[in-house]
């Protein structure tokens, strides 16, 4: 692929709304921050939910499960809706039903109540959020201003961790728990107005539904996660686990071969054609696992360990935000100069320094000294290659297939998170089990009655053994997310290559978009 194949969106059929492309951009990275917020929003109030509606510890896991396995495995569907059924309709009818999903669970009484919530949040989500990144590339002709938008767009999809972090602290600690579902229905109704007053209609391309790659795509990427998680819980001899990553196995093989016969497919198998795209495919899946992992992770420790309120540590995030913010305006204003390769190898050269970095986290380690640094490192990292990877994937796509390949490449995103932070929490499991088992006997001969007590009752070795527990399974667990990080650099340094063409369409000055292909 070359960047000089970005597509033009000139269909004849679309109802343009000329003069305000700030407005439609301001709707689109609205619906996508309060998406990509919501993986982690909700977060910090865990502890809140599980006493309000009575979860136990691992019945809790599935208040996040329920969204990413749903939103993720979905994603790919709603990129193709998108393409038949017409994007603004497709994207407003997403935003919707996220809405309504989110009045349901913030208004939830019993524990099934929310996980049908937040499943349907993640449906929702999965039909907005490849849309509104091919309504970008159909919205803004290609060069400078498409780079800029997708600028906007990949600053938002990478920071919106960090921020509904914070949010998720604020709303937790100043209102309650119910507020991180509720906070969403103004926003949505918001968007839901706006979207058809400042973005065009695309034109609806004929076509059917790819109903079996549909369905063995999403059965197949939410059984591997279920596995993941099930393995995490119960260990990998676990009947159910094995029997779902042998299930995962088969219907992912079988949505191969399905989409190589389709005459409609899914999910195009020759857009995995052209080296460039296929290679930011695998850097996007890597280091979002290595993402979701550090933010689920380091939210324990400042809570758990240095005993942060749920606002101090969504604030201990704030500068994570800020160093994505500020890597992601490197690369989109250079991006035309040096072309796509250098921020790839040099942001996730920096991402693995920062996980390293963090594999040293002890009981002793301070915010400024031993959380700060490597989260900033990471974060920048992550900036650089966002805007990057975001520009290169949906590169020389048919207008008719931008939704499926946007579709793609949000679905490697957030189950490249869902399975990574699965096989982080499994590492953890088992590094802190193992800890546990040292610390228990010093606990039996120093700790207090009241200390003992809480053992039974938490079935957790309290402070400062707890402690000793945590930091070990934590830092253990980051020893795999650089080896994700790594797979990253040696994808961009052996795989990515630039070629001049692509230089020339950063700038604006490429020729008209050709075909998708190499």
């Amino acid at each position: 692929m070359t960047t000089s194949q970005l597509i033009k969106d000139t269909t004849p059929g679309a109802a343009r709304r000329e003069g305000r492309p700030g407005m439609a951009l301001a709707v689109i990275a609205a619906c996508q921050l309060m998406v990509v917020l919501d993986t982690t929003i909700v977060n910090i109030a865990l502890p809140h939910i599980q006493g309000a509606l009575a979860f136990s510890t691992t019945d809790l896991t599935w208040v996040v499960s329920a969204y990413t396995l749903t939103f993720g495995g979905l994603l790919l569907l709603g990129g193709r809706a998108g393409d038949i059924l017409g994007r603004r309709r497709v994207f407003m009818t997403g935003i919707l039903l996220f809405t309504l999903a989110s009045l349901l669970g913030g208004l939830a009484q019993e524990p099934w109540q929310l996980l049908a919530a937040r499943a349907l949040q993640g449906v929702g989500g999965a039909i907005a959020s490849p849309t509104s990144l091919a309504l970008i590339t159909t919205t803004f002709p290609e060069g400078p201003e498409r780079n800029r938008a997708f600028g906007v767009f990949a600053a938002v999809s990478a920071g919106g961790g960090a921020i509904g972090l914070l949010s998720g602290g604020m709303l937790t600690e100043w209102l309650d728990w119910r507020w991180v579902f509720f906070v969403n229905v103004p926003i949505g109704v918001l968007i839901a107005v706006l979207a058809p007053l400042y973005i065009n209609e695309s034109e609806r391309h004929p076509g059917r539904f790819d109903l079996a790659g549909a369905f063995t795509s999403t059965a197949g990427m939410a059984l591997l996660v279920y596995g993941f998680i099930r393995a995490s819980e119960e260990g990998w001899r676990d009947g159910l686990t094995t029997g779902s990553f042998g299930a995962a196995v088969v219907l992912l093989v079988a949505f191969g071969f399905i989409e190589k016969r389709a005459r409609e497919p899914i999910t195009p198998l020759r857009m995995f054609a052209d080296r460039n795209r296929s290679g930011t495919y695998v850097i996007m899946l890597s280091l979002a696992a290595a993402m979701f992992g550090m933010f689920f992770f380091i939210v324990l420790f400042v809570q758990n360990v240095l005993d942060y309120t749920p606002i101090e540590a969504g604030l201990a995030f704030l500068p994570v935000t800020v160093a994505i913010v500020v890597g992601a305006g490197l690369s989109q204003r250079f991006l035309p100069v040096l072309g796509p390769k250098p921020f790839m190898v040099s942001g996730s050269t920096i991402a693995v320094l920062g996980l390293g970095w963090q594999t040293f986290i002890s009981p002793d380690s301070s915010y400024l000294g031993g959380v700060l640094g490597p989260m900033v490192l990471f974060g920048f990292g992550m900036g650089l290659n966002f805007v990057t990877l975001t520009l290169t994937a949906v590169s020389g796509v048919a207008v008719h297939e931008a939704g499926a390949a946007s579709g793609l490449l949000n679905a490697t995103q957030q189950v490249g998170g869902s399975l990574g932070l699965s096989i982080l929490t499994t590492v953890f499991g088992t590094a802190s089990r193992d800890e546990a088992e040292k610390q228990m006997p010093g606990f039996l001969a120093d700790s207090s009655a009241e200390q003992k007590a809480e053992l039974a009752r938490t079935h957790q070795l309290p402070a400062p053994w707890g402690h000793e527990v945590l930091a070990e399974g934590i830092s253990t667990a980051f020893v795999p997310a650089v080896g994700m990080a790594l797979l990253a650099l040696l994808t961009a340094g052996l795989v990515i290559r630039v070629r001049k063409s692509d230089l020339e369409a950063l700038s604006g000055t490429a020729a008209t978009a050709g075909p998708a292909g190499g």
